[in-house]
């Protein structure tokens, strides 16, 4: 298992904190291929829409917040639930600042043991960046 804040991840810090502009990578997207999370990715392992079937639509906006884990608000946080439309496996998760899938920059990405879904089922994301 691995957890990466991408090369992407770069961008969109710059563009944000010294120009004022872009938007807040708080998308979130999972997909069901294979891999270990670099941080060179600029997509995910086979995303994947809520129909874990198909290829296309949109990824689910989450709730961001700052949360402290070693000193006051180190940590940037975004949290949503992401429910299959069709059934499949899960295998990674990003945040991403657009929200059709096949756009936008990769801001954070991590993979995982796969869990299976079927129509209905959910999973809940808590995806953390901690700047130390």
């Amino acid at each position: 298992m691995a957890s990466v804040l991408t090369t992407g991840a770069r961008a969109i810090v710059t563009n944000r904190t010294f120009l004022g502009g872009g938007t807040a990578p708080i998308q979130i997207g999972w997909g069901t291929g294979a891999g270990t999370a670099a941080n060179t990715d600029n997509t995910l392992f086979t995303e994947k829409a809520l129909d874990l079937t198909t290829g296309t639509g949109t990824r689910v906006a989450g709730t961001a917040s700052q949360v402290t884990v070693n000193t006051t608000n180190d940590t940037g946080q975004v949290t949503g639930t992401l429910t299959a439309t069709g059934a499949g496996t899960v295998t990674n998760v990003g945040l991403f600042d657009n929200s059709t899938i096949g756009s936008g920059n990769l801001y954070a990405k991590a993979d995982f043991t796969g869990i299976a879904l079927a129509i209905g089922d959910s999973i809940a994301f808590t995806l953390k960046v901690t700047y130390s």
